[in-house]
């Protein structure tokens, strides 16, 4: 009498109850895109490259600002041109309104990526690790509040300047003086000082760590990045910190 090995139903006689497997479809394989966003060194280089992309426009940003101190023609005239930038081509604020587009994408990516590698560090540290470089230890905790300020500052600075809500004094088509009624209150002031006190921190130590990621780092070199770091960082608040001090002495009014 003949013994029958495997049912007709695929249920294995050895393995009761576990069917066979069936072949399939190969598993799909990640996106080009999703697997660089997924590993801890695309998550740097998205940083690097959006936290560049945020400091071109400051830059630009800090070299309109100082417009102010020319008066308001000069300030005036180089928003209407912000504004008219690219017509007929582009729309009225058609510019205007793609730079801000390309500025809050770096900015969510830059957040986003750089959440989920403070998590990552946190997961992967020993627990009882209480060992760190204090400089290491100081980089990362300056550029973690740092950012969390900024982010808030941003906010805060579209309300106060761009949609003009907290801006009491604040009239639409008059960049020059919403600017001078912003800093002629105490809190318009210490909110934009403090801000700009950790922009250049937070910049200080982003252009070293972007600069490490993107591979320009070399031995030969890293002093050199440290003053740019350096350099770039103070000319930058001492940049933006000028137009609040300026309307405050009366310089600018």
């Amino acid at each position: 009498m003949a013994m029958a090995t495997r049912t007709d139903t695929g249920t294995d006689h050895h393995r009761p109850g576990r069917k066979r497997k069936q072949p399939g479809k190969p598993p799909r394989k990640p996106s080009l895109i999703g697997a660089v966003w997924r590993s801890t060194i695309g998550k740097k280089a998205v940083m690097a490259v959006t936290g560049l992309i945020m400091l071109t426009y400051l830059v630009a940003h800090v070299y309109a600002n100082l417009k102010i101190f020319f008066g308001p023609d000069d300030l005036n005239g180089y928003a209407h041109w912000l504004r008219t930038l690219g017509e007929p081509f582009l729309p009225r604020e058609g510019f205007l309104w793609l730079a801000r587009l390309a500025l809050l994408a770096s900015v969510v990516l830059h957040g986003v990526a750089a959440y989920q590698l403070s998590r990552r560090d946190l997961a992967a540290r020993p627990r009882g690790y209480a060992h760190q470089r204090r400089r290491a230890s100081y980089a990362t905790r300056t550029m973690r509040w740092g950012g969390v300020i900024l982010g808030l500052f941003i906010v805060w600075h579209i309300l106060d300047l761009t949609t003009l809500t907290v801006n009491e004094r604040a009239e639409p088509g008059d960049p020059y003086d919403n600017v001078i009624a912003t800093f002629s209150t105490w809190y318009g002031n210490t909110v934009y000082i403090v801000a700009m006190l950790a922009l250049g921190l937070h910049v200080r130590h982003g252009f070293w760590s972007a600069a490490q990621t993107l591979g320009a780092g070399r031995p030969g070199r890293d002093k050199a990045l440290k003053v740019a770091a350096n350099g770039l960082a103070a000319v930058l608040t001492c940049g933006f910190i000028a137009v609040p001090i300026g309307v405050t002495s009366g310089v600018v009014s």
